[in-house]
């Protein structure tokens, strides 16, 4: 637990120091963040807030994690899939900021490169670590299920999900990063009980994230971007299957799966009202859920609170789910 705490005080010292530098930056750059109209209308105030700023907590979990990275193979492979995912997000960033084209990266060519970028995870986890193809199963004494062949689809819908889920959540102030930083300690204490080498890079995001919260709380000065969705979303998938826990996803992580499945009910049953009445029904006012929320007439900081504090209790039901485990 040593290491990982001189890594969060690492990757926030570096964090509060990139992040008064960047939002001036992005700000000069024009990085400004397009605010959807037919969205709530509280947010048409955010419109030109810096975004990308997922930079910054992605170099100082980087460069905190570098520090204990030695003979770790399993920490490497963490750090190189959030640092990949991240890549990804800032170029899609990139595309929507500077080339103004406001969908980003085109759906195949993000798809292509998130199934590459899994692929090679995958390899890793199957063929040159330990892991192999088994997995935890969640409040039992420690059983294992080995998936065999399965577990290549298994593991590419649970990291493209995950990646994608952070994504969605990343809607409010402080939202997916608040939420990210409580399942990120969830795993931390996890990985020290099981005496994982990866309990310090887990500190490291939980240090860049606290710096991070301090400029992108509500009101935020800076948002994440895709640049910084995507790395939270790689970090948590990496990090679950490197400790054999991809299941412990859908607890900890759940804020994640239900913004997703919000989205996904709302799209599907708008598709088939349209055919079956002519016209497309919600069955939410607005997806993901948060917005939901937000057009009932809850104030975003409630929203946010909310998240924070289910995710916590179901953190803690992770505990209780994974003790007999160690």
């Amino acid at each position: 637990m040593e290491q990982a705490v001189y890594a969060i005080l690492i990757a926030f010292v570096i964090g509060v120091i990139l992040c008064p530098i960047l939002i001036p930056v992005l700000h000069k750059m024009k990085f400004g963040q397009n605010v959807r109209d037919d969205g709530p209308q509280t947010h048409l105030q955010k419109q030109g807030t810096p975004t990308m700023g997922g930079i910054a907590f992605l170099i100082a979990f980087v460069v905190a994690s570098f520090f204990f990275l030695k003979g770790n193979t399993d920490g490497i492979a963490v750090v190189l899939m959030t640092l990949c995912y991240g890549i990804i997000g800032f170029l899609d960033d990139y595309i929507k900021v500077v080339k103004k084209r406001s969908l980003g990266l085109r759906a195949w060519q993000k798809l292509a490169l998130q199934l590459i970028v899994t692929a090679v995870f995958c390899w890793y986890v199957m063929m040159k670590s330990g892991i192999g193809t088994a997995i935890y199963i969640p409040f039992t004494n420690g059983m294992e299920l080995d998936l065999g062949i399965l577990f290549v689809p298994f593991l590419f819908i649970a990291v493209l999900g995950t990646v994608n889920g952070v994504n969605l959540t990343d809607g409010l102030d402080g939202l997916a990063g608040g939420v990210t930083l409580i399942v990120a300690a969830f795993f931390m204490i996890v990985s020290w009980a099981a005496g994982s080498m990866i309990s310090p890079v887990c500190g490291a995001i939980v240090g860049a994230l606290l710096a991070f919260l301090l400029f992108n709380c509500y009101p935020a000065k800076v948002f994440m971007g895709d640049t910084g969705s995507l790395a939270l979303g790689g970090f948590v998938a990496a990090t679950a299957f490197v400790l054999k826990m991809p299941i412990f996803i859908v607890i900890v992580g759940f804020v994640y799966l239900w913004e997703s499945i919000t989205v996904m009910l709302q799209v599907g049953w708008f598709k088939i009202t349209k055919r079956k009445y002519g016209e497309g029904r919600r069955l939410f006012k607005m997806a993901p859920f948060h917005h939901h929320l937000e057009q009932c007439g809850w104030r975003e900081t409630k929203v946010v609170t909310l998240f924070y504090v289910v995710t916590a209790l179901l953190c803690l039901l992770g505990f209780l789910g994974s003790k007999a485990m160690f």
